[in-house]
């Protein structure tokens, strides 16, 4: 009875992380398909749309950096529940300064959005990694996967609503009100306690190598900087490439960026079978080579319908960097929680602090260029992709090297 008592409890403690990953992917595509009505909106070029978007910057850094502090003083439950929440206050803020046509207000309330989910997505991935170790398979791609849904969804409706001409004031609204009831429901589900510090006030319970004397852990947040810069850069602005860079019509921008989300979720929902199959370091390799192949068509060839299928592999070869460097920290070394916050924090600082940068370079030399960052730095984490391999791989790889 008690074990499945267990298994009933560690189940509906997965379809509730399921939810709190599904639920920013939504939130974040409700937006960010708007992008170019946002941005007529609040009357900005698109390097002002870049200064705008570093108050989303600003929110998750901070956010990031408390994130391993709130984790360890409160447990994930508390964070969760106290960040979701505040998300929606950001959406909300968000929704009011479009009603206004307040740029400033925008940014606020992008700060508080990415300032919430900054910490709850740290301890999200900590208690998803606590649940993969349990279970003793490999979850986090999936939960991940969740995640690449709900963008997809969101980008579905932000087709739909660009579409049918609904302003975006009244879209992120919506957005926000539909969220609170299944984040009330879902986080009952989560246990009290789970990587709360055992001297209750925040500091290490254990003690390891330092983040930056361990070389394999800084490897590992090489390749989760250059893949998650690469999905944050088609979060924050395939849709404006589309339109500026290769003349789509912003409805079309909107389903090019259909297209990425589209191949994310596809990846994550079946990369578990292939790690498992062959390996992280393998399936990180692959993931790094076609996403670059996908980039480098989007940059050099002026081909709309190249360009619309090059967004697929964009999303593919992106979908597996973050959820797989989640996974090699926890298994790599003492003290796994303290290592998922800081390969988190290094993925959310690429994700939401990066792409706003390629605003300028993109006001210059078009952001079609700009992309060429973007497409270095994939290439970097295809080259350093065996940082990533299980403990029990990692012998064999030395001697074969």
């Amino acid at each position: 009875m008690t074990s499945l008592s267990h298994r009933k409890a560690l189940r509906l403690r997965m379809l509730a992380l399921f939810t709190f990953f599904f639920l920013p992917g939504l939130l974040m595509a409700s937006w960010a398909t708007r992008t170019p009505a946002i941005r007529d909106t609040l009357s900005v070029s698109t390097a002002g749309m870049g200064i705008v978007l570093f108050g989303l910057s600003i929110g998750s850094m901070s956010g990031i950096l408390c994130s391993a502090w709130l984790v360890r003083r409160f447990g994930t439950r508390k964070v969760i529940r106290a960040t979701m929440f505040s998300a929606v206050v950001g959406m909300l803020i968000m929704s009011l300064a479009l009603h206004a046509a307040s740029s400033l207000l925008f940014s606020f309330g992008l700060l508080v959005f990415g300032g919430s989910f900054g910490s709850a997505e740290v301890a999200i991935n900590v208690e998803g990694a606590a649940v993969e170790r349990e279970m003793n398979k490999t979850v986090l791609p999936m939960m991940h996967g969740f995640y690449s849904f709900g963008t997809l969804i969101g980008a579905g409706i932000g087709i739909g609503l660009t579409a049918a001409g609904l302003a975006p004031a009244v879209h992120t609204l919506l957005a926000a009100l539909v969220c609170i009831v299944p984040i009330a429901l879902a986080i009952r589900a989560i246990p009290e306690g789970n990587g709360k510090s055992e001297t209750g006030d925040g500091r290490r319970a254990e003690k390891g190598l330092p983040f930056y004397r361990d070389g394999q852990l800084m490897l590992i947040g090489v390749v989760v900087l250059a893949m998650a810069f690469a999905e944050g850069s088609a979060s924050d602005w395939l849709p404006l490439l589309m339109v500026d860079g290769h003349g789509f019509s912003p409805t079309s921008g909107s389903l090019i960026y259909f297209g990425f989300t589209l191949g994310m979720t596809a990846g994550r929902f079946c990369g578990g079978w292939f790690i498992d199959r062959y390996s992280r370091v393998a399936v990180v390799r692959a993931s790094a080579i076609m996403g670059a192949l996908g980039i480098a068509l989007i940059i050099f060839v002026d081909v709309d319908w190249i360009a619309g299928v090059s967004v697929i592999l964009w999303g593919l070869g992106a979908s597996l960097g973050f959820p797989l460097t989640i996974s090699a920290a926890s298994d790599t070394g003492p003290d796994a929680p303290g290592r998922v916050s800081v390969v988190a924090t290094t993925g959310y600082l690429a994700f939401l602090v990066g792409p706003p940068l390629l605003g300028f370079l993109g006001e210059h030399y078009g952001l079609r260029s700009a992309m060429l960052v973007v497409l270095t730095l994939v290439l970097i984490a295809a080259c350093v992709a065996r940082a990533v391999a299980k403990p029990e791989d990692r012998p064999a790889m030395e001697n074969a090297s």
